[in-house]
């Protein structure tokens, strides 16, 4: 039996939680050190954070987002939480963005910070199509989690607050740019840099000073 997902939290008693996913080889305690709770409570913002493990063996076995909405996201719920948005670093990213796919309305808002866009087998598939306006996921493409995330990229709901920053030398950074581009341009921003932590934290500061969550 699996154990339950370890997970770092910041409480202040607000109506509305941040779940932070990390990348791949990064851990829960990676966005404390680099400054994320900080940066949130410098602000005095209404918000709860809660940074989340998910080990990379329960990711590929496809058990690590069941257990993301059963033990955090559904339990926060029904805590009371008013609003409850999802955010990922990079392989976090991508994961925020499957989990946004196979359960819809599970959560209120994305914060993607340089998300992975996957292999390049699902990047390759969607280009020699001719891109997202052309593509269609063939049947057994959908029974992969990444094609099912692009799949709902291509038509993501207007009402859905996203925020997508990355940095524009960062070694993905033409899929996190497609990406970026299925959402509205406000929502979008791409700062100089590369696939590193002084540019994620940038990012966030970037996140967390628009007026999301003013008082």
């Amino acid at each position: 039996m699996s154990q339950p997902l370890r997970t770092l939290r910041l409480s202040v008693g607000a109506q509305t939680l941040m779940i932070l996913l990390p990348g791949a080889y990064m851990s829960a305690d990676d966005f404390e050190k680099s400054g994320f709770f900080s940066a949130v409570a410098r602000r005095q913002l209404p918000l709860d954070l809660v940074a989340v493990d998910l080990d990379l063996g329960r990711i590929s076995e496809g058990t690590a987002l069941p257990a993301l909405q059963n033990e955090i996201i559904a339990p926060a719920r029904a805590q009371g939480y008013q609003k409850i948005w999802l955010a990922g670093i990079s392989l976090g990213g991508l994961l925020t963005l499957c989990h946004n796919a196979d359960t819809p309305g599970a959560v209120d808002g994305l914060c993607l910070i340089a998300p992975y866009p996957g292999s390049r087998l699902t990047t390759n598939a969607i280009a020699r199509a001719g891109g997202m306006a052309i593509w269609q996921p063939t049947a057994d493409e959908l029974t992969d989690p990444e094609y099912r995330a692009w799949h709902w990229l291509q038509n993501p709901p207007a009402d859905l607050p996203v925020f997508v920053g990355y940095g524009s030398e960062d070694r993905f950074a033409a899929g996190m740019k497609q990406i970026a581009e299925c959402f509205p341009a406000a929502s979008r921003c791409a700062i100089p840099g590369g696939h590193e932590w002084p540019v994620w934290q940038l990012l966030w500061e970037h996140f967390l000073d628009s007026d999301v969550f003013s008082t």
